[in-house]
């Protein structure tokens, strides 16, 4: 269910080609049920279940901005129903996204869970919070291992939220998951080695018991 994001993502000239192309109607009658940017446990289960996600953001020459963040599962934290937080941890130091919040702290993230054909879209205001400055906030993001490469806090101030549909979202599914799947049959496999085993050595014993 959609938490006002139509009402943040459906501009003027947007539902301008929604009346065009015939879909305003079904969209206008979701946006005046929009309502409310709090995260319930089902978004915040999600949020912990991740290992990464995309944030755009607008630099000042008005271009977008992708980037990639990835971690362990739950390194984007769900600080309280309205607040995701994060530890940026040094990389190649190009400082884009942060150099673009510095200016425009409006951000979009999209969480994929591919293999079961989910996508969180989120809607944020960025506040870049320095280490030092918030250490409650520290010891929570920032991962056991990582405090020497961590650079500072991101917490993302949530202004809307959406559930995607999962057309055309093509199943992936990452080695952990993959694992999972194929242990049962990888347990059947050594049943059936062993009884083949037991088997041969049975014939084998059989066959030298034999009169010739």
């Amino acid at each position: 269910m959609a938490r006002n994001y139509a009402s943040v993502a459906f501009t003027p000239e947007v539902k301008a080609l929604q009346e065009r192309y015939g879909s305003r109607q079904a969209y206008a009658h979701m946006e005046q049920k929009a309502t409310g940017t709090r995260l319930s446990d089902s978004e915040s289960n999600f949020i912990q279940e991740r290992d990464s996600f995309y944030i755009a953001s607008i630099g000042e020459n008005g271009f977008p901005y992708i980037q990639h963040r990835g971690g362990m599962k739950g390194f984007l934290h769900t600080i309280d129903p309205q607040t995701l937080a994060y530890a940026d941890l040094r990389g190649n130091r190009q400082f884009i996204t942060v150099g673009n919040a510095a200016t425009n702290p409006k951000v979009s993230l999209i969480l994929m869970d591919y293999a079961r054909r989910a996508r969180l879209k989120v809607y944020a205001e960025v506040e870049i919070v320095a280490i030092n400055d918030r250490q409650d906030l520290a010891d929570l993001v920032i991962p056991e291992g990582y405090e020497n490469i961590a650079e500072r806090i991101v917490l993302l101030h949530i202004v809307a939220f959406d559930w995607n549909c999962p057309k055309y979202i093509t199943p992936r599914y990452a080695m952990e998951e993959i694992n999972q799947m194929v242990a049962p049959m990888q347990e059947r496999i050594k049943e059936l080695e062993s009884e083949v085993l037991r088997l041969k050595k049975q014939n084998e014993l059989f066959t030298a018991n034999s009169p010739h």
